[in-house]
Parts: C-alpha cells; sequence; structure tokens
C-alpha cells in the first residue's frame, strides 16, 4: 500500500491566534459571570465582567504582598538603631493607603493600630513598641505631635464613642460619664484634658473613643511611600502632622 503524501499543516497567523485567544478568555469570564448571576447571586449584585479578576491579576496582587512582606521585614531588622527620640508623650497616626498590595502581616499590624480604613486616625501613646510598630507599615502611615488645638477640634468635630460595637456620637456628657466616670471623667473637655497631657487613664479614653474618620485632603496625597522627610507623605512629620490634621478634619 503506497505511502499516503503528507499534507503541509495550514499557516496561521499570528493576529488571528491572538485573537481566538482573547475571544476563548472573554468567553470563559462571561460564562463565570452568568454562574455566579444564576447560582445564589441576588440578580441587583451581580457581577460585572471586569470585576471578575483573572489569573494575572492574581499573581500580580501576590507578588505585590511577598515584596511587602520582605520590605516590612527590612524595615523591621533596622528599627531599633533608626528609632528617634520623641519629642511628645502623645502621637496622632493617620492611615494613608494600602490595600491589595499589603502582606497579611502589614494589616494585621495595621489592625491593631486600629487603623481599619484609609483616612482614619487614631491617638496613642508614644513608646518603643508604638515607634517600632510603626517603622514596620511606615509606607502606608504618617504620624506626628498634635497640638491642643487639634486635638480639641478632632474630638469636637470626629470624636465617637464605641459602645458595644456601636458609634455614638458625644453629644451627651452622660454617656461619657457613665463609662469613665469612675476615673473622674463627667464630660469632653475631661477627655481632651487627659489624652493631651497622656494621663494615667490615656488608655481607657482611648478605647472608650473610636478611631476618627477623617476626609480625603484637597488634591489628594502625592508621593504616598515615599518618606515625608523626603518629600513624600509617610512616615513621621514631627510638629506639622497639624497642617494634615487640620487639612482633613
Amino acid at each position: 500500500m503506497a505511502e499516503r503524501e503528507a499534507k503541509p499543516l495550514a499557516y496561521i497567523s499570528e493576529t488571528v491566534l491572538k485573537k481566538r485567544k482573547s475571544t476563548e478568555s472573554l468567553a470563559l469570564t462571561r460564562k463565570a459571570q452568568l454562574e455566579l448571576g444564576k447560582y445564589g447571586q441576588n440578580n441587583n449584585k451581580k457581577k460585572k465582567v471586569e470585576d471578575i479578576k483573572r489569573p494575572e491579576e492574581f499573581i500580580k496582587q501576590f507578588r505585590a504582598q511577598e515584596l511587602d512582606l520582605i520590605r516590612m521585614k527590612q524595615r523591621g531588622k533596622g528599627a531599633k538603631s533608626a528609632l528617634v527620640k520623641p519629642k511628645s508623650k502623645l502621637l496622632f497616626i493617620i492611615r494613608i493607603q494600602g490595600q491589595n498590595d499589603m502582606h497579611p502581616k502589614t494589616r494585621k499590624i495595621l489592625y491593631k493600630l486600629r487603623l481599619t480604613k484609609i483616612f482614619s486616625g487614631v491617638f496613642a501613646m508614644s513608646s518603643e513598641g508604638i515607634l517600632q510598630q510603626l517603622q514596620k507599615v511606615e509606607p502606608y502611615v504618617t504620624y506626628g505631635y498634635p497640638n491642643l488645638t487639634n486635638v480639641k477640634e478632632l474630638i469636637y468635630k470626629k470624636g465617637y464613642a464605641k459602645i458595644e460595637k456601636q458609634r455614638i456620637p458625644l453629644t451627651d456628657n452622660n454617656i461619657i460619664e457613665q463609662t469613665l466616670g469612675k476615673y473622674g471623667m463627667i464630660c469632653i473637655e475631661d477627655l481632651i484634658h487627659e489624652i493631651a497631657n497622656v494621663g494615667p487613664h490615656f488608655k481607657e479614653v482611648i478605647k472608650f473613643l473610636g478611631p476618627f474618620l477623617l476626609s480625603k485632603p484637597e488634591g489628594g496625597l502625592l508621593g504616598k511611600k515615599q518618606r515625608f522627610k523626603d518629600g513624600g507623605e509617610s512616615g513621621n512629620r514631627e510638629d506639622q502632622i497639624n497642617d494634615l490634621i487640620s487639612k482633613m478634619n
């Protein structure tokens, strides 16, 4: 039996191959979208095609998180030697960024500081432990020494009590007296005095107050991950934190 003559393979241009790959990828994405809409999803909350992450996006996110962890460890190694003796016992810390590119360990430190949202701020007592934590998450926070005026305005404008996971506005001194009366505090002015002077019951007051939800500064923040002393936004601003607080309060 004579051998059949080998037929040459059909030539397919690179453009056609790329278009075919793109079409197949879109079809798979569309199928995933329809399945999400069909099985147990509220029709009003169906995900858009662009909301479904592609594999390369997960890889990019994973690499960013791993890089963040490496950098955090590097900052942590030199933390003690790089620590500057604080000029004040009182710090005000603001979270300025950080979403999917953060490693879970970075997020854990931010949550420990009670900075669960971007542009949230908290008062803290300056200590070696706090400064080491801030050093590790420096690209995501900025901090400094608030003056009495800003302590007052923050509490009066943005302050609220957090009682049993509920946010309660500080419109009634009875709320303060019921919770902190045993420490001799019965009104907002007592809270301000205790925080500004980092008094003996500072921790109790901070626990009573929820994190301050600040406004995005006009014009936004530029060079967020670069340190403030190098022309960026993150890290220690010392007394200049007061200018930023005024813009965000």
